[in-house]
């Protein structure tokens, strides 16, 4: 996170300017259908052997009342995905094998390729919102200079960054063995994600 995001959350935190409560945020939420990929193990990225990646396209309205991150943050906290960060994406492969992971674009586009060198590079803006289960591999390839990105994390698991083909090893095994979130990260306890991701 950016000397200037940090200083603006702990402002909003102390003030609550700009930032709406969990119910703004659920009405900033837009009904979407879940776009789903699927990605195989490509050596180095093991992504997962059974859920999908989950992208809603323009899920959240962020009008200029608030501060973006603030009603993606809000959103995922109203919903169990806590420990959030602002920041941008890697640019470098990675992965987490013992979390799922969601992404909320609240500022600008990027190109990020999901799954590894075999994965597919998407274009998102702000309002997209990515659903990563553990093993998905993703990567910054390009972004707009204003580019920020809310991520957040279900509450069991543990988060971890695998980057090499020594990690794929153990994440092969510890991948299958995160659990299934409770809610969907932008929809809750109804969220097309729990129908994407089926317990086994």
């Amino acid at each position: 996170m950016s000397i200037l995001q940090s200083i603006k959350k702990v402002a909003e935190q102390v003030t609550g300017a700009a930032r709406p409560d969990s119910r703004q945020a659920a009405d900033l939420v837009r009904p979407r259908k879940a776009n789903e990929f699927r990605f195989g193990d490509d050596g180095l990225v093991p992504n997962h052997p059974s859920w999908p990646l989950v992208v809603y396209r323009g899920a959240v309205r962020l009008p200029e009342d608030f501060d973006p991150a603030a009603v993606i943050e809000e959103l995922f906290s109203a919903n169990g995905w806590g420990n959030s960060w602002r920041n941008g994406i890697y640019d470098y492969v990675h992965y987490h094998s013992r979390i799922h992971e969601v992404l909320g674009v609240a500022r600008g586009t990027a190109k990020v390729r999901f799954g590894g060198k075999k994965g597919r590079t998407l274009a998102l803006k702000a309002g997209d919102v990515a659903v990563l289960p553990a093993g998905t591999g993703h990567q910054r390839i390009s972004a707009s200079d204003d580019f920020l990105v809310v991520g957040a994390y279900p509450p069991s698991g543990t988060y971890d960054e695998c980057t090499t083909t020594a990690d794929h090893v153990k994440a092969v095994v510890t991948i299958p063995k995160v659990g299934r979130p409770r809610k969907d990260p932008v929809y809750g306890s109804k969220g097309p994600l729990l129908a994407a991701w089926k317990k086994d």
